[in-house]
This record gives structure tokens, sequence and C-alpha cells, in this order.
């Protein structure tokens, strides 16, 4: 296999994202929120090998025709906001007017936030918060907590998006790597292990998502903290 074949088909993969946001969204529609979640945690991993297979088999030399890029910006939109927006408006966790506001917010500040070219700093990390709103809806779906929390929460990451604080990529950022990685992959373990116990409040997973979202959300302004403002 040549390495143009093995590019263009690190597109292909990076392609099947629209596939599991489509099935997603499907669950989602019949309020089938398991389902919604195992395919959208599927999307999730997918788009954490892509990138790393993208610069190893270099898709913008060897596979030009597609964007990687701009592919993976599509589907990440799809599966990281749009779906996610419309499952934390459609289970009721936000409530009413709550829930009309948490959807423009979260869909809005987002479809900037991916078209802003200073999201990358320096180190490969994000400059405010990526929009990793699956992340967020599926521990708010495990955790159940008050909707005023919840629009609160909502509220402040979205926000956050176009503030000058740090968020760690867990494959790109050099810096605690070696913690980052293991904390990403074990957030994907958890969040599988949540959605297969269909978010049973006995689920020992529920606390592993704490954990690891914690460390996850708050080790760029860490880093800023503990290494300066380009830290």
């Amino acid at each position: 296999m040549t390495i143009k074949t093995k590019a263009l088909l690190v597109h292909l993969l990076t392609a099947t994202g629209a596939i599991f946001a489509m099935l997603s969204m499907l669950a989602a529609v019949e309020g089938d929120w398991r389902t919604m979640f195992f395919w959208l945690v599927v999307a999730f991993f997918v788009d954490g090998i892509d990138g790393p297979l993208a610069r190893r088999y270099d898709t913008r030399t060897n596979a030009p025709i597609f964007d990687g890029v701009l592919l993976d910006l599509i589907i990440d939109y799809l599966t990281y906001v749009f779906v996610p927006a419309y499952a934390l408006f459609k289970s009721g966790l936000l409530p009413g007017w709550t829930g009309w506001i948490g959807i423009f917010v979260i869909t809005y500040a987002s479809a900037m936030y991916f078209a802003d070219s200073r999201m990358k700093t320096k180190d490969k990390s994000f400059s405010g918060f990526p929009g990793c709103f699956n992340m967020v809806v599926l521990v708010l779906f495990a955790l159940k907590p008050d909707f005023w929390v919840i629009l609160g929460l909502v509220t402040i990451l979205s926000v956050a998006m176009f503030l000058p604080v740090k968020f760690v990529h867990p494959v790109r950022t050099a810096r605690w790597r070696a913690v980052t990685l293991p904390m990403a992959l074990a957030w994907t373990a958890f969040a599988f292990w949540a959605v297969l116990d269909n978010f049973s409040p006995d689920s020992w997973a529920h606390l592993g998502l704490i954990i690891t979202s914690v460390y996850l959300l708050g080790a760029g302004a860490a880093q800023q903290i503990a290494y300066g403002k380009d830290g």
C-alpha cells in the first residue's frame, strides 16, 4: 500500500465521523440517549486517532485533494456541538426558556470559535474552551445537576471560548502529556462505561468522569499559572 493510499484512507476515516454524527442524531430524535452517546463516544475516539495518523502519513502532501483540517472541523461541530446541544434541549435537562438559551448560546458561540484563527497556542494547546460540549453534556447526563447549574456552566464555558485561557490538547500539548493522554483515554473509557450502564447513579464511572473532566478542563490553566501566560 502506497503512502498516498494510506493518506487517503486517513481522510476516509475522518469522514466516518459524519456517519456517527447522523446515527447519534437519529437516536437523539427518538430520545434514545444511550445509543446517541455511544455513537458520540465512538466519534470522539476516531477524532482522537485520526490526527496522529494524518501527521504520520502527511495528508497535506500525500492526499492534498481533501482539506483534512476543514473536514475535521465540520465533523467536530456536528459531534462536539450540534448533536449534544440538541440532546440538552430535548432531554429536558434545560427546561423551558433555559433550553432555548442553552442551544442558542452553544451553537452560536461554537460556530464563531471554530472559525477563529487564534484557537491554537504556540504549544499546540487550545486558546479558550475548545467547544467540547459532547464531553460536557455526557457528564451532565450522568450527574443530572440542577438546571441552574447547567445553564451557568454552559454560559461560562461559552464565554471561556474567547478568553485567553489555555486548554490542553491530549495528544499535541507536550507538557504533561504523560498524564494528559492517559487522562483522556480514561475519560473515554469512563464515558463508555457510563453509557453502557445507562447513566446509572450507582455507577463508579461517574466518579471517574468527574476526576478526568476536572483535570482536562483545568490542566491548561494550571500550566499558565505555573509557567506563565505562554506556559
